[in-house]
């Protein structure tokens, strides 16, 4: 429980969830809209057509994120239509040093917070220079992955979307249970995963 009211003050100190005193509960902020509008359009609306597609030919769960300073944010998502599946949800937090979609982060500006990097599983990356070699590999083939680094059971790609100027604008990501979205399946959906955040890339 302390996990989730940490992540949840995290959110709400940026904005992008409001906690509702009547009822306990929180809600979405302003904060996930104007991130949503940093490249002064609807990148939502942009991109869904493309995640609709990435998910109807990937099989798998795909996610649209969006840049912040230490993490990324999911701002939508298509879910996999198969019994069992990688669960994703608005605002759900991308751990830069631990997901694909924060290593593709990492790779265009963002920065680690200060202090010792959280080891999720026994493969988490948590040795800065380390890390340092995978974010340089993701910024020179554009695309990252992880392999059972968050969760021991699930693998992801990503790819970024970038505007005019070359700033990242958001992220691209397809994630699946590991027994299934193997390296090879990863390899096989990175293709249309570029492409798509290309296109999008292109829009902008």
């Amino acid at each position: 429980m302390s996990t989730i009211s940490r992540i949840l003050a995290t959110l709400a100190s940026g904005g992008l969830v409001d906690h509702v005193t009547s009822t306990g509960r929180y809600r979405l902020g302003a904060g996930v809209v104007r991130l949503a509008n940093a490249a002064g359009l609807d990148i939502r609306s942009l991109a869904r057509p493309h995640l609709e597609e990435l998910g109807k030919h990937i099989g798998e769960t795909v996610t649209l994120s969006v840049p912040g300073e230490h993490e990324a944010f999911t701002l939508d998502f298509v879910q996999s239509q198969l019994t069992v599946r990688s669960v994703a949800e608005v605002g759900r937090v991308s751990v830069a040093h631990a997901t694909a979609v924060g290593k593709v982060l990492l790779a265009h500006g963002g920065a680690l917070p200060d202090g010792p990097l959280r080891a999720f599983t026994d493969r988490t990356i948590v040795d800065r220079g380390v890390l340092e070699v995978e974010v340089a590999t993701v910024r020179e083939r554009g695309w990252g992955q992880a392999l059972g680094e968050r969760e021991e059971d699930l693998n992801a790609v990503a790819a970024p979307v970038l505007d005019r100027s070359g700033h990242l604008v958001a992220i691209l990501g397809v994630q699946g249970p590991a027994v299934r979205f193997s390296p090879r399946a990863m390899r096989a959906a990175v293709e249309l995963l570029a492409e798509k955040a290309a296109l999008i890339s292109s829009a902008l």
